[in-house]
């Protein structure tokens, strides 16, 4: 493991999401576990924007490749077993998630917005959340809406919210300022918690609009994260056809 956010994984040893993820994969296809695999941690643990769930699906699709395995439904199986954001993160392309994360809708490109994500360098675990939680939740979107560009999106967006959003901030009051800070941004159209918290997002007209902001925020909130970035569009990643695959990029394509 490397990176600056590598520190916060040092306890759990052997037992991190990505070997795990690799394990899981090896013994579902009954394949040898051999591999070398080196994380990069750059997105905080425990911050609620899947960093964990991401790295174990890029080490199942980098396996997928190197073992020539079909990342089909027995992977999809591994994959909500490690967590329930792992499938779609595995899919790697924008879609409707419902079940337990193991059901997936794809979606077209989503529009794109820019994305500031902030968090105030404290861990929130997830467990602790849904047990501060009460009520019910809220009913789920029309599934399958179109979402055909910025204004439809935003608009979906603006008629939802996030039901984990009171407890954490009972667990954690500064997650409502950060929120407020997001909004007043200029140029943010609107301002969410992510997940389970405690980072929280606002999306901006681009790209570029969204690094002028976190740029203004990291100097005014030096002890935070910080990261501008763009929602997610283009084809989906690379995928392994099955055993005998070789790895390799098809013509004129870059591996992922």
């Amino acid at each position: 493991m490397s990176g600056p956010e590598a520190g916060a994984l040092a306890a759990l040893g052997e037992d991190n999401l990505v070997l795990r993820a690799a394990r899981r994969l090896a013994a579902q296809f009954g394949v040898p576990p051999r591999a070398a695999l080196r994380l990069d941690k750059r997105l905080p643990a425990a911050s609620g924007i899947g960093g964990g769930s991401s790295d174990a699906a890029a080490a199942l699709r980098a396996l997928g490749m190197l073992w020539g395995l079909a990342l089909d439904g027995a992977a999809l199986a591994v994959a909500a077993a490690l967590g329930a954001d792992v499938p779609v993160c595995l899919a790697g392309r924008p879609a409707w998630v419902g079940g337990i994360g193991d059901s997936l809708t794809p979606l077209p490109d989503l529009p794109p917005l820019g994305v500031v994500l902030a968090n105030p360098r404290r861990e929130l675990p997830t467990p602790a959340v849904f047990r501060a939680r009460q009520g019910s939740f809220a009913p789920a979107p029309v599934a399958r809406v179109a979402i055909a560009g910025q204004q439809s999106l935003l608009a979906l967006l603006r008629g939802t919210r996030n039901d984990l959003t009171p407890a954490a901030v009972a667990l954690m009051p500064q997650i409502g300022p950060l929120l407020s800070r997001l909004a007043a941004l200029p140029h943010a159209y609107l301002a969410r918690m992510s997940g389970s918290g405690a980072t929280c997002f606002a999306l901006f007209p681009d790209r570029l609009a969204a690094a002028r902001a976190v740029g203004r925020l990291a100097a005014e909130e030096p002890g935070w994260w910080c990261a501008a970035g763009e929602l997610l569009s283009g084809p989906p990643p690379l995928m392994p056809a099955g055993r005998g695959a070789t790895g390799r990029a098809p013509p004129g394509q870059a591996p992922p």
